[in-house]
């Protein structure tokens, strides 16, 4: 087969989506080449935008580097550059820094705000489109509350303390409950009343949130209103100002602050390519998401304008944006193949989800289940985290569950703060030195001496290791003897009967422990007997064991491999409870390990050393070295 060259410009959802299952499909295709380009060097998870601006997630936290996602895709080149046009004639996709010749291409250079022309909205206002957008406001807002806090006019102080969403759609009611979430540190942090710092959302329609079903809407819209949020329906801005809005009844509203988020078109590159555009600047395509002005030209996203399902194009969100490139890609791998390009666009849009903070938020799941609150964020979690097994990213599922749940501030997730890693593990180092010391003290006996678990003499108490009872003239003497001995045992016995074990997570003075199990379970039984079938086995087992036991004791106490020993300590202990060797009394270590394995060893502990050592050593060994720019024109 000739040679087939795949271009995808940009790297937003769609792009990558694709660049990832077209990479996959033609692993074993060494005639495909697959190039990516995109002036950033990595892909912004746009949807969060909102949780960057308002200080939720530190701002790397929605930046996932392309190197990363792709290095171990061979058949994929990664491109930083600016593309500026496509010469059909030539089959070029043209840059700011060189040419790259294609068969196919698909566009998903996406979409931006659109202000409607509204006067002073460039000059004064904040919109929400790009990872630049999200820094510039959250620095703004931290200025303007800073500098709210020491103005002493009335007026001007209400201006900076005030702070105005405009359209209450996905990003306009995401960006407004996010901030309000910020609102309270960000108080504390300048010394204020957090009831001085005000929200309202303009919204020009008579009602707010119109992709949502009434209801869902009317709940997020009572708990905006419960959390001090002024919803201002049938409220049209027709001018910014530096400290106030003009809205279109005549009246003006004081604010220092406007985000603007009532509308999207494409972005203003669309118009470089020669391809026909319809509403809002977005590229015409038929239902293969083919251009209408040249078949090998496949445009998806938000940029793209499928008329097939409404006069007013689809969804541009991220639902529709995977639903386009996997038509685009269907048909891609056909005609690589020789086949004709017939696979429709459906549109398929599962549900929507809105957040109205870190911790509440409303959805709709196949237009029959609505949820609210814990479960609605849930959801959106859940749908956010499927994104990164669709795309096959591992690293970035797991750095999505560090940033929301794990390394958050002020009690901002869904948790509410309880999960959060964030808290000082500097208390937790005495409990992991302490079961440390407990595994090394348990240990001490086992090394050497006549109790040691390390010569040939049977310690595991399971009763097919036992010796086989002596018969013949051995049992007579046994037998002879029972008699002179049948005193002793029966006081023996009565003595054991005194003893009766007791439950109790503590050692009571006179009582006697009880044990998890007196016996092992039947299930446990058959497997230990499998695995220790003989007396060879066991001493084998013996010896392992005790070595385990005594280097999880040297780690808990170094702080080294903390979570995997903590692990190891429950494992452990939930055998010896399962085998009919543990006492209640000693389950304390069980809830303990898990108690140290929360990053214990990062405070008096080699961990702190050791694990960023290893995730920056083995992180450059399996992705590479992320760089700012990629292509054959950077020097190396």
């Amino acid at each position: 087969m000739a040679q087939k060259n795949i271009v995808i410009v940009g790297a937003g959802f769609a792009g990558v989506y694709a660049t990832k299952r077209l990479a996959k499909h033609f692993k074993h295709d060494k005639d495909v080449t697959i190039t990516l380009i995109d002036r950033h060097s990595y892909f912004t998870y746009m949807t969060e935008l909102h949780e960057v601006a308002a200080n939720r997630v530190p701002q790397d936290a929605i930046q996932y580097d392309l190197q990363r996602l792709f290095c171990r895709r061979k058949n994929v080149k990664l491109v930083t550059d600016t593309v500026t046009t496509i010469d059909r004639e030539k089959k070029e996709v043209k840059t700011k820094h060189g040419a790259y010749p294609y068969d196919y291409v698909m566009l998903g250079i996406g979409s931006e705000p659109n202000d409607f022309g509204t006067p002073g909205v460039k000059e004064h206002g904040f919109t929400l489109g790009s990872w630049e957008h999200a820094i510039a406001l959250k620095k703004h807002v931290e200025d303007v509350v800073r500098r709210g806090a020491e103005e002493h006019d009335p007026a001007k102080r209400k201006a900076l303390l005030s702070i105005v969403v405009v359209g209450s759609g996905f990003t306009g009611t995401e960006t407004i409950g996010e901030l309000r979430d910020w609102r309270d540190s960000l108080a504390k942090e300048y010394k204020l009343d957090p009831e001085e710092i005000t929200f309202a959302l303009m919204e020009m329609a008579p009602t707010i949130m119109n992709m949502l079903d009434r209801s869902d809407a009317d709940k997020a819209e009572r708990y905006m209103l419960k959390r001090g949020i002024r919803v201002m329906k049938n409220t049209g801005v027709v001018g910014v100002h530096e400290d106030h809005v003009d809205l279109k009844d005549g009246s003006t509203y004081p604010t220092a602050t406007l985000i603007w988020t009532a509308g999207v078109k494409a972005t203003d590159q669309a118009a470089n390519f020669g391809l026909t555009q319809a509403r809002a600047g977005r590229i015409v395509v038929n239902s293969h998401m083919q251009s209408q002005d040249d078949p090998a030209i496949y445009v998806v996203g938000d940029v793209s304008f499928f008329a097939g399902n409404s006069d007013r194009g689809e969804p541009q969100i991220v639902q529709g944006a995977e639903a386009s490139a996997k038509t685009a890609l269907l048909n891609i791998e056909n005609q690589v193949a020789g086949k004709a390009a017939d696979v429709d666009y459906k549109a398929s849009y599962s549900g929507f989800m809105v957040s109205l903070g870190s911790r509440y938020g409303v959805a709709n799941i196949m237009g029959w289940l609505h949820l609210s609150g814990f479960f609605a964020m849930l959801m959106k979690h859940l749908v956010n985290m499927l994104y990164f097994l669709q795309t096959y990213s591992g690293y970035y599922f797991f750095q999505y569950l560090m940033h929301e749940f794990f390394r958050t501030h002020d009690d901002r997730n869904l948790m509410r703060g309880h999960i959060s890693r964030q808290g000082n593990v500097l208390w937790a180092v005495p409990a992991r030195i302490f079961l440390g010391l407990m595994w090394l003290v348990d240990c001490a006996g086992k090394i050497s001496g006549k109790e040691s678990w390390f010569i040939d003499k049977l310690r595991l108490p399971f009763d097919w290791l036992q010796p086989a009872t002596t018969s013949g003239a051995s049992a007579a003497g046994a037998d002879a003897t029972s008699a002179a001995s049948g005193a002793g045992a029966d006081a023996v016995a009565t003595t054991a009967k005194a003893v009766k074990s007791v439950f109790s997570l503590s050692y009571q003075y006179g009582k006697e422990p009880m044990m998890v199990f007196e016996k092992m379970p039947n299930w446990m039984y058959s497997i230990t007997k499998a695995m220790i079938p003989n007396q060879d086995v066991a001493f084998f087992m013996q010896k392992t064991m005790t070595v385990i036991e005594i280097l999880i004791g040297l780690a808990l106490v170094a702080g080294l491999f903390t979570w995997l020993s903590g692990a190891t300590s429950v494992m452990f202990t939930a055998i010896f409870c399962l085998s009919g060797m543990f006492y209640w009394v000693n389950i304390w270590m069980i809830p303990m390990a898990i108690a140290v394995m929360n990053g214990s060893g990062r405070a008096f502990g080699l961990d702190k050393w050791v694990v960023p050592y290893l995730q920056k050593t083995f992180g450059k060994w399996w992705y590479g070295k992320p760089k700012a720019l990629y292509g054959s024109d950077v020097a190396k």
